[in-house]
């Protein structure tokens, strides 16, 4: 499976926000924080100019993978596929992103990054209506619960983020110790993610 290897530093300096690839609160995501307003590259500075209407949508378009953690060919089929949706593409192309289950294992809390959240779900360590699965873009759909094995509760970075009684799931989402539950589809009003997919559609449909 490809996979993004570039720094998340990088990433995230590249896109000028935090992508939420670092855990919260470690020292490579305090790092990060001080220089997140400084671009990558010796001579990136001097190179900064006003960005085309093209270099705008590519950059969006950029920053929503990298968000997700998807290569090209996996970000376009989501918009192949969003294209057909009934409705507005770019509400399509989003729901279809917050309804892998790498992202909802994220999203319920059992994992501190979507990083290791995908890897959760590609070690065998997740559970969806009590059946093993270890596709990281495996489809959600309302109903679902989703568990993790009980050997998953020993890796520190699961236990850690469990212990965090204060952390509220979105609520399209519930959640009830190591289990969660699909309560409805996720709709605009629950997009968090700090994406302008109208500029996603508007680069790929140029």
């Amino acid at each position: 499976m490809a996979r993004n290897i570039e720094p998340k530093n990088k990433q995230a300096r590249r896109e000028g926000i935090d992508l939420n690839l670092k855990t919260v609160g470690s020292k490579s995501h305090a790092s990060l924080l001080r220089r997140l307003n400084v671009p990558p590259g010796m001579h990136a500075q001097k190179r900064m100019r006003k960005p085309s209407d093209y270099g705008i949508q590519l950059r969006e378009k950029q920053k929503a993978k990298r968000i997700y953690g998807l290569m090209e060919r996996q970000f376009h089929r989501y918009y192949r596929k969003g294209a057909k949706f009934k409705g507005a593409t770019g509400e399509a192309i989003l729901r279809f992103l917050e309804i892998r289950l790498d992202n909802v294992i994220y999203r319920l809390g059992f994992a501190p990054t979507r990083a290791q959240a995908r890897q959760l779900v590609t070690h065998g360590h997740v559970l969806v209506d009590g059946k093993k699965e270890s596709i990281p873009s495996f489809e959600v759909k309302n109903g679902n619960v989703i568990t993790l094995t009980s050997k998953t509760f020993e890796i520190p970075a699961v236990k850690k983020t469990m212990e965090n009684k204060t952390y509220r799931p979105p609520v399209w989402l519930s959640r009830k110790g190591p289990a969660g539950k699909i309560e409805r589809m996720p709709e605009e009003r629950d997009f968090t993610e700090a994406i302008d997919e109208r500029l996603i559609v508007e680069y790929y449909s140029r």
